[in-house]
């Protein structure tokens, strides 16, 4: 059984009259709609409005408030905001109905709030093939135009899973019986040396605060990547980096 599919489940919304203008120029992307503030007028918006009917793209107009709801962001959504079609984004449950189909490797992000981290994490691990990327729509930072901008684009390609929280999505994956790994500098167990087995669960977790105590208690072996010249730890999106092509060489080995 699957879930009910929410429009955060199925777009990434995009913010900004540049970005919008970017996304309709991009004939990669599907585009759903876009909607511009009632009584917005100008240059740029004649141009948005031009680019969506050259690609049959409906314009809706809304209040100025509801445009800033739905950015999400109230500062910087310049009154226009854009549907795009994520076509690899999924509920996290839709992904793990069939275990058949499920994906073997999973990155979960717990408590990532800088939109540059989680970007960069996005591309590589798409890079690398990884299987799905958990980003919570709660406790990590939105698929926003500074995510966007830091994936180089891939943020709308990626193998997005989605879940309410970090916790709720560690509880699911350990009911389908994942086990759950987690980076941390001072662990005896190296990156390198360990059996993840046929499945697993990778769980990023904030530089600064570390994991969640619900998801921390899920972790049943964490990791370290072995240091040189007494550097104690990495970005964690360096990390990352190391961890994707770690499992993207045994894949092909």
């Amino acid at each position: 059984m699957t879930s009910e599919v929410s429009p955060k489940d199925r777009f990434v919304t995009v913010y900004g009259r540049k970005p919008v203008l970017e996304a309709l120029a991009d004939y990669d992307l599907r585009v759903d709609k876009v909607i511009v503030a009632e009584g917005l007028r100008g240059g740029a918006i004649a141009e948005i409005e031009e680019a969506a009917a050259d690609r049959a793209v409906k314009v809706q107009r809304a209040s100025a408030h509801r445009v800033k709801v739905l950015a999400g962001n109230g500062r910087h959504d310049q009154g226009v905001v854009a549907d795009v079609v994520a076509r690899k984004m999924r509920p996290l449950a839709d992904a793990l109905a069939d275990y058949a189909t499920a994906p073997r490797t999973i990155l979960l992000l717990d408590g990532l709030t800088t939109p540059a981290n989680v970007g960069m994490i996005l591309r590589t691990a798409t890079a690398s093939g990884i299987g799905g990327i958990v980003v919570p729509h709660r406790g990590v930072a939105g698929l926003d135009p500074l995510v966007i901008k830091a994936s180089a684009g891939v943020a709308f390609h990626a193998p997005v899973l989605r879940s309410r929280t970090a916790a709720e999505a560690a509880e699911m994956l350990t009911e389908a019986g994942y086990p759950l790994y987690a980076l941390d500098a001072g662990s005896e167990h190296s990156l390198y040396n360990t059996d993840f087995g046929d499945r697993a669960v990778f769980v990023l977790g904030s530089e600064t605060a570390g994991l969640s105590t619900e998801v921390e208690e899920r972790i049943a072996q964490p990791l370290s990547i072995p240091m040189a010249n007494e550097v104690e730890s990495l970005n964690v999106a360096s990390a990352a980096a190391v961890l994707c092509f770690e499992l993207r060489r045994r894949s092909l080995s």
